[in-house]
């Protein structure tokens, strides 16, 4: 995990975020709130962020920057909540142009974050627990094991919560929030809370609001921004995703 180097000695991978990316200021100040948690739970690790799209920077201005520095090696972390198409189309088709800029750099591309138990841990701290049905709101896929994968993961965390808990989307799939609320209340729940299976704030999430509280949830969780069982879950994707190199020396946190 560490890269040596022969002024300073050892020197961590560096870790670069990688956000998809939104034209709303409030999903920039949530990745960057990340960024500093994560920084902050290993120091010594430089921790960027970068964007797919829509923001600033983009993954070969970060990248060129890393290997200005010195660095040959680094991690990228895939801020995706489903193995989707971002996961699989996006992310390596921009990796790969980045490469060809930044010429001799090593990228070593993360899991994405989803699904992980540290992920339920982190939605069962943001939701009501007096509430006696539970919705897990998300963006949305048209991946049908991106969907089947958000629909385990409510299951689960109805089963953590001992109450109902249904899958419900933003976009592309069904069912929409406020239809999942309805059929909850109509089956005989009388508080319906709603957990946000999102990192930031943004269109599709402030859609999830408007939908819920119209049908009738007695609460909206918020993102899950940097808690820190999500500081947790990244830096053991780096760690898994974190190359053994020659001449390394041993990293001790």
């Amino acid at each position: 995990m560490v890269e040596a180097d022969a002024s300073t000695g050892p020197v961590r991978v560096p870790l670069i975020l990688l956000a998809h990316g939104s034209r709303d200021p409030r999903a920039a100040e949530a990745t960057q709130a990340l960024r500093r948690a994560v920084a902050a739970a290993r120091p010594g690790l430089t921790v960027r962020v970068a964007y797919l799209d829509h923001a600033e920077p983009r993954v070969g201005t970060v990248l060129a920057d890393v290997a200005r520095a010195g660095h040959r090696d680094v991690v990228v972390a895939p801020l995706l909540l489903t193995a989707a198409y971002h996961s699989r189309v996006d992310v390596p088709a921009t990796l790969a142009q980045a490469a060809e800029v930044c010429e001799g750099m090593r990228i070593h591309t993360a899991d994405v974050l989803g699904p992980d138990p540290l992920l339920l841990s982190a939605l069962e701290e943001r939701v009501d627990p007096t509430a006696d049905a539970f919705v897990l709101a998300a963006a949305g896929s048209s991946a049908p094991d991106a969907v089947a994968t958000i629909r385990r993961t409510a299951a689960e965390l109805g089963e953590r919560l001992g109450a109902p808990c249904v899958a419900a989307f933003a976009s592309a799939s069904g069912p929409r929030v406020a239809t999942a609320v309805a059929r909850l209340r109509s089956a005989g729940a009388r508080r319906v809370a709603v957990a946000a299976y999102f990192l930031a704030p943004g269109l599709l999430y402030d859609r999830v609001v408007a939908d819920a509280w119209y049908a009738g949830a007695v609460q909206v969780a918020e993102p899950l921004r940097d808690l820190p069982d999500l500081v947790t879950l990244v830096l053991t994707r780096y760690d898994h995703a974190c190359p053994v190199l020659v001449g390394a020396g041993t990293d001790a946190g």
